[in-house]
């Protein structure tokens, strides 16, 4: 063990179970991972059990429902212990010896369900609350109030719930959830729950719910059983819908901190073993499920102050998986244990390499949330953007091939360097071609941005991964027939990317007019006054990017709205709108651009109004077209080609990785 990262690897307890780290899997819920009777199949089991493989400490679970009577989700989406408890208990207690073969632990997360805050396409019965309040997807629907007696029900199905996990084996439950705004927070927030029996009130009466939870499920399976509160110390809302942004001034519409703290005191003499604790909501789901855009370790300014007046184990996630950090946050006493969500997904082995002192073998999330929570909300298998693999981990694993093949990859990008990888992983010769000078293909734009700094570090993975698999890397290297014919490949892989959409219209060739992969190749050609055309992710980006440079930027978008044309999870959405709101940017939707003038651009709404806009620099964001004339070319004169990535359909950097892991696992 490196002594730089001991303090992560010491033991701790969470009541009496004893713990081999500091370093857990923060619960996401695992979707799409279910037998017909909703419990976890042998693909959640693999799922679970990498991680603890990997090094994890503790496993916590995502959300397991405890009743279909009263929140009546569809199903096929969330386990549930209640449609058939024995199933459930013997169905999982094999998934649980394995993962304490590894010396790991593993407690079972139970949800109340979520309330105003449920996807309207996942339920099947009227929407419930604490009180008849507006749904959050939908406002023009009000949610049923649900009944003292129903409530009382539901406090019993967490308790069988509890006793059930038990049985199985599970070390512990955590309490989902008084965070985030699912149903159990709604009870707690004064926002929300207007009751006037017994759930209702003052503060003590708000946290009725969460403690009888706590004594039902303690009655049932006893003291010495350990129950986790995932807990939200704040709900930084700034009013009905709208979330709070990091550095923004506001009154908090939901929980403050102070309400947090005084909150977490009263439960944790009601008898909660430990907090797992962050912030946010669903107005604010950019805090709970930070991109991106939120520093690694936005929790621990909140945390820790919650760490300072409980004496119970406070455990956190958010955006963690930067090892020095974490190593600081429990060097320093911030927390008892980090939790990685994202990141254990990114890779699994993350506590064992930071064990190892290989920091730079770790493959960094990119907090894009395109494979885990954007698959989520579609009720799709949990997997990773950066890491095909997980989700279904036994029928992706990488094994040798039947016979080592000469491999020609054509194209350095993200498509090009993962293929390369796998194929060599697998024992493959892999010769990479790249016509530029640089590795990186269109994530070398990307990560130009300082939000960005982690598509960075994923491509100095790359680098480093190409290196010691051995890829024979050929840079400022065009492929032609001549070349093919010299090298004999027994398979190609074309990999040649996207090019810059440019629209045929006035003005289009004046030198103020930039492509976005020119603009942010070369900021210092770009002017004070910008007009970006297109409000995709792409564009949204550079004018963020722009904003924070102090330059005054404009975005023409045809849609209606931002974001419209490309799927972009809900909390990056929400944080990108709401950042380019805060910064200022004007946005012109349901505009066209007509005509490119010399200081100006002049541009048509849908009511045929025309406007001029002032501008130095136009950067064109409109998208890219696939760039498959080489596969054209090469597929008349090879028998074995294979088109991947953006040349073969332009998407975004999670399906290049998967183009490429699929093709090079089959080769």
């Amino acid at each position: 063990m490196k002594k730089n990262f001991e303090s992560l690897f010491t033991p701790m307890k969470i009541g009496k179970v004893e713990i081999k780290n500091r370093i857990g899997m923060a619960p996401m819920a695992p979707s799409g991972m279910i037998t017909p009777d909703n419990c976890f199949n042998q693909r959640a089991a693999d799922y679970y059990v990498e991680r603890a493989r990997g090094g994890a400490g503790l496993i916590i679970t995502g959300g397991i429902e405890v009743e279909n009577q009263i929140e009546q989700t569809k199903l096929g989406i969330f386990q549930n212990v209640s449609t058939n408890p024995v199933a459930f208990a013997l169905n999982s207690s094999e998934m649980i010896e394995r993962i304490h073969a590894y010396g790991s632990k593993i407690f079972l997360q139970i949800t109340m369900g979520f309330g105003r805050s449920l996807f309207l396409d996942f339920v099947d019965s009227h929407p419930v609350a604490p009180s008849a309040i507006s749904h959050f997807w939908d406002p023009s629907i009000t949610c049923r109030e649900l009944t003292t007696g129903e409530v009382e029900y539901m406090v019993q199905k967490m308790a069988e719930a509890a006793k059930v996990a038990a049985s199985a084996g599970f070390d512990g439950v955590e309490v989902h959830a008084m965070h985030e705004g699912y149903l159990l927070d709604q009870f707690t927030l004064a926002a929300f729950n207007k009751r006037t029996d017994k759930y209702g009130g003052d503060l003590r009466g708000r946290l009725q719910l969460p403690i009888e939870i706590l004594q039902a499920i303690k009655a049932k399976v006893g003291q010495d059983f350990p129950v986790i509160l995932r807990y939200g110390v704040k709900s930084c809302i700034k009013g009905l819908n709208q979330g709070g942004l990091p550095g923004e001034d506001y009154e908090e519409f939901g929980r403050d901190l102070q309400e947090g703290l005084e909150a977490a005191k009263i439960l944790e003499e009601a008898g909660y073993d430990a907090f797992n604790a962050d912030l946010g909501s669903y107005e604010a789901l950019y805090w709970a499920h930070p991109p991106g855009y939120i520093d690694h370790g936005c929790y621990l300014p909140y945390v820790e102050k919650l760490k300072e007046v409980v004496s119970v184990p406070v455990l956190t996630a958010g955006r963690m998986d930067n090892p020095e950090l974490a190593r600081n946050a429990i060097k320093e006493e911030k927390v008892d244990m980090v939790l990685l969500g994202r990141g254990l997904l990114a890779d699994a082995d993350w506590p064992n390499r930071v064990k190892a002192g290989e920091i730079d073998k770790i493959r960094p999330c990119l907090g894009c949330h395109d494979g885990c929570m954007g698959r989520l909300e579609s009720g799709k298998v949990i997997s990773c953007a950066v890491n095909p693999a997980c989700g279904r981990e036994e029928e992706y694993r990488l094994y040798p091939p039947l016979k080592s093949k000469k491999i020609m990859v054509i194209g350095g990008g993200i498509a090009g360097m993962e293929t390369a990888r796998v194929a060599a992983l697998r024992g493959h010769q892999v010769s990479l071609y790249e016509k530029n000078s640089l590795l990186g293909g269109h994530l070398l734009e990307a990560s130009v941005p300082d939000f960005k700094k982690d598509e960075r570090t994923l491509l100095k993975w790359y680098e480093q991964e190409l290196k010691e698999n051995g890829v024979d890397i050929y840079l400022e290297t065009e492929v032609n027939s001549e070349l093919m014919n010299k090298t004999n490949p027994d398979e190609v892989i074309i990999a040649t990317g996207a090019k810059d959409k440019i629209p045929p219209m006035p003005g289009i060739e004046k030198e103020q007019v930039l492509t976005a992969c020119h603009a942010l190749m070369n900021k210092e050609i770009i002017g004070e006054e910008v007009v970006i055309v297109g409000g995709g992710l792409v564009g949204c980006e550079i004018a963020l990017w722009l904003s924070d440079q102090g330059k005054k930027v404009t975005i023409v978008e045809m849609m209606d709205e931002l974001l419209k044309s490309v799927f972009v999870s809900h909390a990056n959405d929400m944080m990108l709108k709401d950042m380019i709101k805060f910064h200022d940017v004007e946005v012109k939707t349901n505009t066209s651009l007509l005509e490119i003038q010399d200081e100006s651009v002049l541009t048509i709404n849908k009511q045929f109004i025309k406007q001029r806009i002032k501008a130095d620099t136009v950067i064109m964001a409109i998208g890219y077209t696939s760039d498959d004339d080489l596969y054209k070319e090469i597929r008349e004169i090879h028998p074995k080609v294979h088109i991947i990535g953006d040349a073969r359909k332009v998407q975004n950097i999670m399906y290049a990785i998967w183009d490429g892991y699929e093709i090079g696992r089959t080769l």
